[in-house]
């Protein structure tokens, strides 16, 4: 049985789900590492992450 030591994160931004392993894409806010699906959504949630982390992902940044 193969255990994966990081589990898919959500993209705070999209909503979309992200493997750490393979994410080009991360930021740290708070001590915690956020992974994201895309420099867009990276860029969006570093504009306010506060919004994202309260509100929850709204979709893809237009």
């Amino acid at each position: 049985m193969v255990k994966h030591l990081n589990p898919k994160q959500i993209d705070p931004v999209c909503g979309m789900s992200v493997d750490p392993e393979k994410a080009r894409f991360k930021t740290v806010y708070k001590g915690k590492i956020y992974y994201f699906c895309s420099k867009r959504c990276l860029e969006e949630f570093e504009k306010n992450p506060e919004h994202y982390l309260t509100h929850g992902p709204s979709g893809m940044p237009h």
